[in-house]
């Protein structure tokens, strides 16, 4: 038998399908459509692993089957190429991100001289059955061009609960100018007031407009963040794991900043409902309903006692009303400051400055240390009118209901022990129930005691009866809430899109469809900064000519005609947000973002292969875009992907170097008990096969440890730690698929991989 020569083989067929176009794709054929979609990679790092093809290889397999089948198949590939991953990997090279990049995707020479192969050789020397016309990358001017107008979309709407969907914000402001807000069913900021036609016609320009951004579905707010100085931006819940942030393992705070944030809360019950129309798994399922979090209750309303103050709190369960003994709020209520007394500001300052250095997840996990203080304030039953002690504590989160709770010490666990741990009353109010030990929580047996006009009442008549009395007195009403909260939308980062915003008189306008894209200035200095100013403030070329329409220098700043542009950027996922739509179109893609013909032929994505990691981020925020672009008719489908597969992952031994706590010393795995340290994840190609870490190559490696010390072991080895996880280039554990292929053919890699 004469020998396989892969190389030969496989290069002819590749070289065949490039020049013949082999798995393009038409717009229209009598054949039936089906498109396979992967989640495109991030070119954050010098290439592929071994763990990118696993998803890849899998849809190749069942595209080919398809064609086969007879279908016209749509399945193409692209580059998720803004955002926080191909940022930090040209921080850590010490290169600009447009030529990373660049050459990560195409090929090419790096800093220093290193050959890089790029994504593109890497996935056409596998085999994939790519349709390469359609390639998108989602830091081209010519496709962020569209990231930036479904901004102004979104910009442009509110949304009307009556219709429930989004609507633009010209039908908002006829609605106000005919009968003002009074009848309008929006999702809305709380604090907007009640207006008359009449004095919206009184309203000077100025105040209009900072009514309508309450309305907007994307919108300016001061909001509490998750902030990391180390990366120099804001991040969201999704990118933080166990109190720091994923990408690093950067320590993350708590801090109020003024930000972008688009208005998902009001898609969250079609988020939710319309998951029983895609076929994707259980789990992906449930972990979306979880995060989107129905609770059915009401609001009760507490006075506050020698304050024109109200507090208003959600609770899913108003029949336990007559067992509040107290009440806690999160310590980052806007309230705090306002009630609490002289007597008691030094001990909850101390403590909101302690709360501000842990994420939201952490407190959440937290469930076994009990932490709180007095306010010195009280609160008003709206029964009883007796005063209840008014606390804040780290278990109560502003961004979830009102970021106040009722505290029924009898009814909640977490009540209950903080009312034994600061002595406070633990009434009872359920009948025959025994709670020297714990609360009760057992609401379907319950029946309802030492309530006045609740006593006797199963759980389900007195929740009933309490909504209703509380609406009679004005203390309260039925509501149905979200644990889901807006999406954060700005980064105070270089590598994004650039908002398509300009600043006049404090307020934001944004930048008509045929003036995009607002392409993003080139800069020297593009590193963040520890204080939050974004690096596009350094651009000597950022400001909005409204006679021109066009970016000038911002020295012709003169607020009459010239005005300065936002500084921040958009999110990683912006453009993920929607890429599967342009895919769709590749005659057309300067004047629309997807043609009508394209997205009625493609629809949406038939098979879906992913991680299930990016079950609250990605995949929930491009079904909340699909949403919203639908409701405007500008998309015919209400869901992106049909049917999703979560390929699983391939595992990679990590390896790490222990930093000290705040200083830039690592200490070897034999000496970590002297010291608080944090694990870092380290290049798997700067350790020995006796886990010992080449100290020269890891100083090389990152500008932030050339200086570095290093508290060796006593033979004067460095010894890293180990551990089994997903394979990843942020975690440095990968395997480079080029030498397989090179050693045993694409062929072996892709079998091996499915077998």
């Amino acid at each position: 038998m004469s020998k396989y020569h892969f190389n030969e083989i496989e290069a002819k067929w590749q070289k065949h399908w490039a020049d013949n176009g082999t798995f393009h794709a038409p717009n229209q054929s009598h054949k039936p459509k089906y498109y396979v979609l992967d989640m495109f990679p991030y070119p954050s790092g010098a290439g592929l692993h071994v763990g990118h093809p696993l998803g890849y290889i899998a849809s190749d397999v069942y595209a080919r089957y398809k064609r086969h089948k007879g279908f016209n198949v749509l399945h193409p590939q692209g580059y998720d190429s803004f955002g926080l991953p191909a940022e930090q990997y040209a921080i850590q090279t010490g290169q600009h991100p447009a030529q990373t990049t660049q050459v990560n995707i195409e090929g090419g020479v790096d800093n220093q001289s290193n050959k890089i192969t790029g994504y593109r050789k890497q996935l056409d020397n596998i085999g994939f059955s790519f349709d390469w016309s359609r390639e998108v990358r989602t830091s081209s001017p010519a496709y962020y061009k569209w990231t930036q107008w479904i901004f102004t979309k979104l910009f442009d709407s509110w949304y009307c609960k009556t219709s429930d969907k989004a609507r633009s914000i010209s039908s908002l402001v006829a609605i106000f100018k005919q009968e003002g807000n009074g009848n309008v069913a929006a999702v809305c900021d709380d604090q907007i007031e009640v207006f008359s036609a009449t004095q919206w016609d009184g309203f000077s320009y100025q105040t209009q407009q900072q009514i309508l951004l309450g309305y907007r579905l994307t919108y300016l707010a001061q909001t509490e963040v998750n902030w990391c100085a180390e990366l120099g931006t804001v991040l969201a819940n999704d990118e933080i794991v166990n109190g720091v942030s994923e990408r690093g393992g950067y320590a993350v705070v708590r801090k109020k900043m003024k930000q972008w944030s688009m208005r998902i809360s009001a898609y969250a019950e079609r988020l939710l409902q319309d998951l029983d129309t895609v076929q994707w798994s259980e789990s992906i399922k449930e972990t979306q309903r979880n995060w989107i979090g129905k609770s059915v209750g009401a609001t009760v309303v507490f006075n506050v006692e020698g304050h024109d103050a109200k507090i208003p709190v959600f609770t899913t369960r108003p029949d336990t009303i007559f067992g509040v003994s107290f009440m806690t709020l999160a310590p980052e209520h806007e309230l705090v400051a306002t009630v609490t007394t002289p007597g008691q500001k030094q001990a909850v300052d101390a403590y909101i400055m302690a709360t501000a250095k842990r994420s939201e997840r952490e407190r959440m996990a937290d469930v076994k240390t009990i932490s709180g203080v007095f306010t010195g304030a009280y609160a008003q039953h709206p029964f009883t009118k007796q005063p209840i002690q008014i606390w804040i504590g780290d278990y109560v989160l502003a961004g979830y209901g009102t970021g106040a709770v009722m505290a029924v010490p009898c009814g909640d666990q977490r009540d209950y022990d903080f009312a034994k741990h600061f002595d406070l009353p633990i009434p009872n109010v359920f009948q025959n129930a025994d709670i020297s030990e714990g609360a009760f929580s057992d609401k379907d047996s319950a029946v309802i005691a030492n309530s006045d006009f609740l006593d006797g009442l199963s759980y389900k008549k007195a929740v009933k009866l309490a909504i209703y009395e509380l609406e009679k007195i004005a203390g309260g009403a039925g509501k149905t809430n979200y644990r889901l909260r807006d999406a954060v939308f700005s980064r105070q980062r270089y590598w994004g899109e650039p908002f398509p915003v300009y600043y006049k008189n404090g307020l934001p306008h944004t930048i008509a469809v045929e003036h995009l894209p607002i392409e993003l200035p080139k800069i020297e200095k593009y590193l963040p900064t520890e204080t939050g100013e974004p690096p596009l403030g350094r651009a000597d070329t950022w400001a909005w000519d409204t006679q021109k329409c066009a970016v000038v220098s911002n020295t012709l700043i003169d607020n009459q005609n010239i005005f300065p542009l936002e500084l921040n950027t958009m999110p990683g996922w912006a453009g993920s947000s929607w890429y599967f739509f342009r895919y769709m179109e590749k005659a057309d893609r300067d004047t629309v973002f997807a043609s009508q013909k394209a997205l009625d032929y493609w629809q949406n994505v038939d098979l879906y292969i992913g991680g299930s990691e990016h079950a609250t981020g990605h995949l929930l925020y491009s079904r909340f875009w699909v949403k919203f672009l639908y409701d405007l008719q500008h998309v015919p489908v209400k869901e992106p992907f049909q049917k999703m597969i979560n390929q699983g992952m391939i595992l990679g031994e990590s390896a790490f170097a222990y930093r000290v706590a705040g200083e830039n010393k690592f200490v070897s795995k034999g000496k970590t008990k002297d010291y608080t340290t944090q694990g870092i994840h380290t290049d798997v190609a700067f350790v020995n096969t006796s886990n010992e870490l080449d100290i020269q190559a890891f100083k090389n490696w990152r500008v932030e440890f050339k200086n570095a010390e290093f508290v060796t072991e006593d033979d004067g080895s460095f010894k890293v730690g180990r551990e089994v996880e997903k394979m990843s280039k942020s975690k440095y554990n990968v395997v480079n698929p080029d030498d397989i292929c090179s050693q045993y053919g694409a062929d072996t890699l892709r079998m091996y991989e499915m077998f």
